[in-house]
């Protein structure tokens, strides 16, 4: 089975061996990553892991939509067309696969080989880590949200696994979007237990709903674990990057907030480690691993250049004091009496 995965990074240096190593665990055989304007070594990384399956491009963007021109240009791309399955998510998302092996292929055959599968977003808090550690990321983290609930919010986005004969109009970051014929049959997709996902979710019909639905028992095969914050060295490096998808939108202590809960706790994902570190042992035995730490450097010394400006020092201090509590629910319990 042909399993292509395809992303857009910038400035994630650091972290690109631990991902590609980790897909490749699962069933992941061929990568298409696009680069934008990478100034920590990225590039040069990416083109060296050309002998692990990755094919490396800049983003062909024309406009501020990077991510989705990107898409867009890797739909006719050679290694999306011959994959059997493609997979589009980021470098900070980890499939974690509860089927079977906890492969893809054990993924895909616990929901009935559907067309297309929507794995649900659980968003891993920074839970109080402070220092970069050039570690893997699913060792470090292990708090998240209650995975039912996020926020505010009983449905949760989802990213998407796209069968190569889903009737695709054009790829979307989180879903696939479908050619609707008269009288033609919608494709066969499912959530992450394998279960028929929403009928408006399918087809696009609510705007609030074009990429979520409730979470609630839409797990059991799989999870996505959205590292979205890593530590708050790394927070501070992604926030000064600025958007990889989207130019002009910055990170303020909103999305910290809606990402920092760390009310539950879930290592189900490290059942991967002891792989998961031998691979990239072996990845880093080579000319990559001067590579990567030349990226790591690279990552520290932009912390430090950050962290010598006023305003990147205030920001540091600001988020270390906020509550780990998403927005509203500090507020609710003052009200309520249950918080000074």
């Amino acid at each position: 089975m042909r399993i292509t995965a395809v992303t857009c990074v910038k400035n994630e240096g650091p972290f690109l061996l631990d991902w590609v190593a980790y897909n490749r665990l699962l069933g992941v055989t061929d990568f298409l990553i696009y680069s934008n304007d990478c100034s920590d070594g990225t590039d040069a990384l990416l083109d060296a892991l050309a002998p692990w399956g990755v094919v490396h491009l800049p983003n062909p963007a024309k406009g501020r939509n990077y991510q989705m021109e990107a898409l867009k240009h890797a739909q006719k791309h050679e290694v999306v067309r011959q994959a059997d399955w493609v997979w589009v998510a980021d470098v900070d998302e980890f499939l974690n696969i509860h089927a079977g092996d906890h492969t893809i292929p054990a993924l895909i055959a616990a929901c009935g080989n559907p067309q297309a599968i929507s794995v649900s977003f659980q968003f891993f808090a920074n839970d109080g880590v402070e220092r970069f550690e050039d570690r893997p990321v699913l060792e470090q983290f292990s708090r998240s949200h209650n995975p039912d609930l996020w926020c505010a919010e009983s449905a949760i986005e989802v990213k998407t696994l796209v069968r190569n004969d889903f009737p695709l109009h054009y790829f979307g970051a989180h879903r696939p979007f479908h050619r609707v014929t008269e009288g033609g049959e919608p494709p066969r997709w499912t959530d992450g237990s394998g279960r028929p996902v929403p009928q408006k979710f399918l087809v696009a019909a609510n705007t609030r709903r074009i990429r979520k639905f409730p979470a609630a028992g839409a797990r059991r095969h799989a999870t996505l674990n959205h590292y979205a914050l890593r530590s708050l060295d790394s927070y501070l490096v992604k926030n000064d990057r600025g958007d990889v998808n989207r130019e002009g939108r910055a990170f303020d202590d909103t999305y910290w907030r809606e990402r920092n809960d760390p009310a539950f706790e879930d290592r189900s994902i490290q059942r991967h480690l002891p792989a998961l570190e031998a691979t990239l042992q072996e990845m880093k035995a080579g000319p990559l691993g001067a590579l990567h730490d030349e990226s790591v450097r690279r990552h520290r010394a932009k912390r430090d250049d950050l962290l010598a400006q006023p305003a990147y020092a205030e920001m540091r201090a600001h988020l270390r004091a906020l509550p780990a509590l998403p927005p509203g629910e500090l507020e609710l319990m003052r009200e309520l009496g249950m918080a000074s």
